[in-house]
Formats: structure tokens, C-alpha cells, sequence
């Protein structure tokens, strides 16, 4: 293997496989990036075995066609340390060599036969979603992922597609976050999505991409770039039992001053508490620290009997920061039961804390 690449090219390539990479064993063959080359055309790879990745470039100039690996966090180091140009890579026995001038490094290459293979996708089923939808729900309902969650399902998104709809739903059992994408579809398919999978995803694609799907993976491929996760077994929540079918109250409320007004609260207590009353809305801190911090807003709401709910305010930061609208719906119940945030076809489900 013998090629001539140019450094912002290949530093761009081996940044995207970083989050592929085992980080805590440098003897693994995982720790390592697959570099392969053919007629002019660079293909890296890397996985973890839980989710992997595949870049080409074909705008290489390739002496020798060939196979080697090697450890993918060094080999980023060396290249981002030279200086813009061309840099050479070309391997000798069970070594990598990084040469651009009078600079020469040597890592060592493991077998590239060890090297893990990527699932394949000849003649798999293919997922047809709006990618630019699917981008954008992804985004909207990642931050009510759970974190390490001992329920595994819990720590990803569900694609749940029904006959005319698609709904991308997540939960960490504080809330519940559900994007709706129409659709006609044949199919009845629900995959849950790991979040670690969802961020990388989102910073890999945007638009014109395949999605395909087996038993044990997702798949997206573009032009450039081959992805696959492993997809997380499990039965997700009954989400629309917990969406109410009724609300007592419905309020229309702009985004910003809601913004701006929790801000000014949550820098005493992340937890708080809004009152709402005829035309208006009070912001208050809870907090057992003797501080407090208050505010109210003025705004276009009918109500009789003044009520309150107390709230975790990153749960309504998070949907207000991820809507497009200048306004959104709020609906309620009881002051102690979950409450209802919608934007269009963007709906989070919150549960109030219990004064």
C-alpha cells in the first residue's frame, strides 16, 4: 500500500472515525482504523463492533494499491502535527509509514485479516423516510434520551412506523418527546435507535441518504460513507398511552419571553415554579437555600381559578430550544398531573414535580 493524499482530506476522514474507535485498549484490533486502497479511490473504516463506519475518497493518488491498519488516534495525531500539502502513506512489513518532507513517522499495523467486517447490505429491506424529516426529529427528541438507564430501550429512539405515520419517540421517564412524520406505508416496523448512534448520525448526514435495516442493525449509506449501529432489543413503552386524550386547559404562549423569563429564574434553582393566572404568567425559584428569584410576564391568556406547576426547567428549555415556531401549545389537566408541550408535529410530554 503506497498513496499520496492531501492532509486536510485525510485529517477530515480520520476525524469522523474518532467516536469508532475502542479508546481503552491500544491492543485491540479495534483501536485500530482500516486504510485500504484501489485505483485512485481511499476507503478508511472503523468500529467498535456497536457501531461502525466506512469513508471513501477518490481523489487520492494511489502507487500502490494495498491493505494495512493502524492505530487511528495516533495516525490523526501525526497528521494533524504536519503542515498543509501532500502526505505520503505507504506501509513496509508490519509497519505504517507518515512521511511529507524531511517529517518520517512509523506505527506498527496489526492483520488487517482480524480486522472486524461491516454488516453487509446486498438485498436488505430499506426504511423509506423524508432523511431531512428524520434528521430533524432525531435532533428535536435526543435530549429526552435517557442516559444509562438500566431499561437498555430507554437509552435510544424509537422508530415506530405505522400506515401513515411515523413517530420518533424517546423517554427517560421525566418526559416524553414524540416527532410525527406522515406517511404512507405497507410496513410495520419499530427500531430503537441508540443515543450514542443518534449523535454521530446527526453530524455524519443530511439529506440523500438509503436507510436499510436487519434483524440486529440499522444501516445508512451515502455516496461517501457506509454507517451501521447495532439496534437496542427491547419493547419501548406503550408513548401514546401516556399522550392525554382530553386537556382542561389549552394556552397558546410565545416562545421567547418563556425563554428569557425561565433564564432569569433557573440561574437561582433549576427547579421551578409558574403560576398561571388571568394575563399572566409568575416565574418563581424553588430553592431550599434561602434565594429566591421571581419574575412574570404579560401575555394573552383566559383563566378563572389561578393554578401552579412546578417544573424541572431544562425539560421546557430543551422542546423550546428545538422548536421552529415563534409560539407553541400548552395544555394541562391538574397542576400535579403531566402536562402537554406541542409545535406543530414536535410533542413532549412533562412531569410536573409534586408540591
Amino acid at each position: 500500500m503506497n498513496l499520496l493524499v492531501d492532509k486536510s482530506v485525510i485529517e477530515n476522514m480520520l476525524s469522523s472515525l474518532q467516536p469508532f474507535l475502542e479508546k481503552k485498549d491500544n491492543a485491540e484490533i479495534t483501536s485500530h482504523i482500516l486504510i485500504f486502497t484501489t485505483d485512485n479511490t481511499l476507503s478508511l473504516k472503523a468500529t467498535d463492533y456497536e457501531m461502525g463506519l466506512e469513508i471513501k475518497h477518490n481523489s487520492v493518488k494511489t502507487q500502490e494499491n494495498g491493505i494495512a491498519t493502524c492505530n487511528g488516534k495516533k495516525i490523526l495525531d501525526v497528521i494533524r502535527i504536519l503542515k498543509d500539502g501532500e502526505i505520503n502513506i505507504y506501509r513496509e512489513g508490519d509497519e505504517v509509514h507518515i512521511k511529507q518532507n524531511r517529517s518520517n513517522y512509523k506505527l506498527p499495523s496489526f492483520n488487517a485479516d482480524e480486522f472486524p467486517k461491516l454488516p453487509d447490505s446486498q438485498d436488505l429491506p430499506k426504511i423509506d423516510i423524508n432523511s431531512v424529516k428524520l434528521m430533524n426529529a432525531f435532533k428535536k427528541v435526543n435530549p429526552a434520551i435517557a442516559n444509562n438507564n438500566p431499561k437498555f430501550e430507554l437509552n435510544g429512539a424509537l422508530i415506530d412506523i405505522r400506515n401513515s405515520v411515523i413517530n420518533i419517540a424517546s423517554t427517560d421517564t421525566r418526559r416524553l418527546a414524540v416527532f410525527k412524520i406522515d406517511n404512507d406505508s405497507e410496513k410495520l416496523l419499530s427500531l430503537i435507535i441508540p443515543k450514542r448512534a443518534i449523535s454521530e448520525i446527526q453530524k455524519l448526514f443530511a439529506s440523500d441518504i438509503e436507510l436499510l435495516y436487519d434483524q440486529t442493525n440499522f444501516i445508512i449509506k451515502s455516496d461517501n460513507y457506509f454507517f451501521f449501529t447495532k439496534v437496542i432489543n427491547g419493547k419501548f413503552p406503550d408513548y401514546e398511552r401516556i399522550i392525554p386524550r382530553e386537556l382542561k386547559y389549552n394556552f397558546n404562549l410565545p416562545k421567547m419571553p418563556i425563554i428569557d423569563a425561565i433564564k432569569q429564574v433557573n440561574i437561582i434553582s433549576p427547579e421551578i415554579k409558574i403560576t398561571f393566572e388571568n394575563n399572566r404568567l409568575i416565574f418563581e425559584s424553588l430553592s431550599n437555600d434561602n434565594m429566591e428569584a421571581k419574575t412574570a410576564i404579560e401575555t394573552t391568556i383566559a383563566i378563572e381559578t389561578p393554578f401552579s406547576v412546578a417544573i424541572n426547567s431544562r425539560y421546557m428549555i430543551d422542546f423550546l430550544s428545538n422548536i421552529d415556531t415563534d409560539s407553541f401549545g400548552i395544555g394541562f389537566n391538574e397542576p400535579n398531573t403531566p402536562f402537554q408541550l406541542v409545535s406543530n408535529n414536535f410533542l413532549t410530554i412533562i412531569m410536573p414535580i409534586i408540591l
